[in-house]
């Protein structure tokens, strides 16, 4: 039987390996323990990570493949904690998840608790007879999930949240949406809601910072939260990019502002921005709005065309980052000795709730 062991600090003796030592060993783990485990890697993953990975895409699209994988055992998600916390409500009873390091959170994730969200819900139905139904995005906490499973609500990811929202609107007056602000907005935008008729909630604020009178204006309540790496992007950046390359096509994730997306040529989810520049032609010019990593990884595919990113200043996902070669190999390694370390489990209750939020979504969102 397999021995559960929860976090704990890294094996002195991995910090001082070289890169191809490292690799090395990696590569005979991975191999040693063949189907048993499925590796995946996040878009905004570092390269040394990616090479590794079985599957690579967004949070969700590889928690629904880590959960076809039936004969993998173990599932390694390189990724942050919301992203495993997925994959173990997705998994199958038999399969157990691995962070490879406790500390690879998501900043947006954080910008809403359970207990702020209750609250919240509480004074919005005190303050409104109108229908509410709760919507969040998929970069938030499995609690939040079930929060929404159980108040007749769903989980969208930035590909489907257009399909969630008239869904949603389809049934009630109002939704309250977390915890991204910036793809609500957008993406109610998109489908002609105006800005007056968006509120934005501040859990730090009494009443969130609003008022009755803008609440029962609002169809959509957005949560004030955000993104650290897509917030940084702006409006000069896209000036000076059209400035440097006349011909560019610049193209943005939706966690970017308003101001941002309105100004840019084109918006997208990561997987809709990395089809873009893929089926591009040659010789075009791409800028764009998302992590890093992605940017250098599609730049590196797609040598026919110029393709950087719009903020040149480090614009990448610190606590993704945090997922390097030294932690892959620990878990590994450790799974070869029967132990698995950061084991990540949502417990029965807030697992089934989070499920009825995520099939509702697969039911009206596909």
């Amino acid at each position: 039987m397999t021995a559960l062991v929860f976090p704990d600090l890294l094996s002195p003796s991995l910090s001082g390996l070289s890169a191809a030592e490292l690799d090395s060993r990696i590569a005979a783990a991975k191999e040693a323990l063949g189907s048993k485990v499925v590796i995946l890697g996040h878009h905004y993953q570092r390269d040394e990570i990616i090479k590794f990975a079985d599957f690579r895409g967004d949070s969700y699209k590889l928690a629904k493949e880590a959960s076809q994988r039936s004969e993998a055992e173990y599932i390694i998600f390189c990724g942050v904690h919301f992203m495993a916390e997925s994959a173990d409500i997705l998994s199958q009873p038999h399969q157990k998840v691995i962070l490879p390091d406790m500390a690879a959170g998501c900043s947006m994730a954080d910008m809403a608790d359970i207990e702020q969200v209750e609250e919240c819900w509480e004074q919005l139905r005190e303050a409104t007879s109108a229908m509410l139904i709760p919507i969040t995005y998929m970069n938030s906490t499995a609690s939040l999930k079930a929060f929404c499973g159980r108040n007749g609500g769903a989980v969208c990811t930035s590909s489907n949240c257009g399909k969630i929202l008239d869904w949603a609107w389809k049934q009630c007056e109002k939704v309250l949406f977390f915890p991204d602000q910036h793809l609500g907005r957008n993406t109610a935008a998109k489908m002609g809601v105006p800005l007056e008729q968006m509120a934005v909630w501040d859990p730090h604020r009494d009443f969130g910072g609003t008022n009755a009178q803008a609440i029962g204006r609002a169809r959509i309540i957005l949560w004030k939260g955000h993104c650290s790496v897509h917030q940084r992007f702006t409006v000069d950046q896209i000036r000076q990019a059209r400035r440097d390359h006349p011909r560019c096509r610049v193209i943005v994730h939706p966690e970017c502002t308003y101001e941002v997306v309105q100004a840019a040529d084109d918006s997208g989810s990561t997987e809709y921005i990395i089809r873009a520049v893929s089926q591009g032609s040659p010789g075009s010019v791409w800028a764009v709005g998302t992590e890093l990593h992605l940017v250098n990884r599609l730049a590196k595919e797609n040598p026919d065309r110029t393709v950087f990113c719009l903020d040149d200043c480090m614009c990448l996902c610190a606590t993704m980052y945090r997922i390097d070669p030294e932690h892959l190999l620990w878990v590994l390694e450790n799974l070869l000795e029967g132990r698995v370390v950061n084991p990540i489990t949502v417990d029965e209750e807030t697992s089934r709730w989070a499920l009825v939020a995520l099939h509702r979504m697969l039911a009206h969102a596909g």
